[in-house]
């Protein structure tokens, strides 16, 4: 079916589509912002419709950005975008014939999981000894996987004794997760001094305001350079927790639920980089 609209109209179309089915906000924003960099090198061909893009064209897209020095990992995601519209348009009637199906990814090779070791996260809670907001942060990160922000977003009613309740959210489930003594000692001390706020946000501002993803990042990043700790990343913290509970013989059900994988084999990619222990079904966390 012939349509009149330009790219970016049908880019617009598709964005209110992934929003009305509940897409996650940051895959909402990355396509987002991948479909503007085909239209814009489209454009520069003379293209602001759908109906004279051919394979070639994407092709000849997906060769430029691994000339301006994206990575293959990062073509690639650009790629699945780039698809996913394209195939949207198909069920929609938009177009008849997919013209980036035949075009291939790149190949590449994830690197494994960044893992740390004991002394690491050990040197890590000793520089930040000295901040009660960021050592409950970065405790709570250790003992119980939780994402960066799933902690931006902690609020004072989901610290439930010896559990922490992760609401729903975008595509994500409820779920519990059990809070030992190292992670509830930190919480604890950490509330005992936190600014009077109107909000309900866990980890705030000094002036009381929700303390965002990138102030949180920003932080622990700097106390790994003060930690002395290379090429660490705040994920590096869930994935040492999920690496040591494997590792510790916690089943990989267990793991997987407390760690909000929606894909059982997403935990089982870890088991391939420890050396596990017997698995037991109810086994209880290990401390780090």
């Amino acid at each position: 079916m012939a349509t009149t609209k330009t790219l970016t109209d049908l880019k617009l179309d598709f964005v209110r589509n992934l929003e009305n089915t509940g897409r996650a906000s940051a895959t909402i924003l990355a396509y987002r912002k991948d479909l503007e960099q085909l239209i814009e090198y489209l454009e520069k061909q003379g293209k602001n419709t759908i109906e004279p893009i051919r394979p070639l064209d994407i092709e000849a897209f997906r060769d430029s950005l691994r000339s301006q020095n994206y990575t293959d990992k990062s073509v690639s995601r650009k790629l699945n975008a780039v698809k996913t519209f394209f195939g949207w348009l198909v069920t929609q009637k938009i177009l008849e014939n997919d013209p980036a199906a035949p075009v291939a990814h790149p190949r590449y090779e994830n690197p494994p999981p960044r893992i740390l070791t004991r002394m690491e996260y050990r040197a890590l809670r000793d520089a930040a000894r000295g901040d009660l907001r960021i050592s409950a942060i970065i405790e709570s990160m250790l003992q119980t996987g939780i994402r960066i922000g799933e902690v931006s977003n902690l609020r004072l009613e989901d610290v439930q004794g010896d559990k922490i309740l992760i609401k729903a959210y975008e595509s994500q489930p409820e779920r519990e997760i059990p809070l030992n003594e190292p992670a509830k000692q930190a919480l604890h001390q950490y509330l005992a001094i936190r600014p009077k706020a109107q909000t309900t946000h866990v980890f705030v501002t000094k002036t009381g305001r929700p303390l965002l993803v990138r102030n949180i990042r920003s932080a622990i990043d700097r106390y790994f350079k003060e930690a002395g700790i290379e090429d660490a990343k705040v994920n590096d913290m869930r994935n040492t927790f999920i690496a040591h509970q494997l590792k510790s013989g916690v089943d990989i059900v267990t793991v997987s639920k407390i760690a909000g994988h929606r894909r059982l084999s997403t935990t089982e990619h870890y088991l391939q980089f420890v050396e596990r222990k017997e698995s037991r079904r109810g086994a209880k966390l290990d401390e780090l």
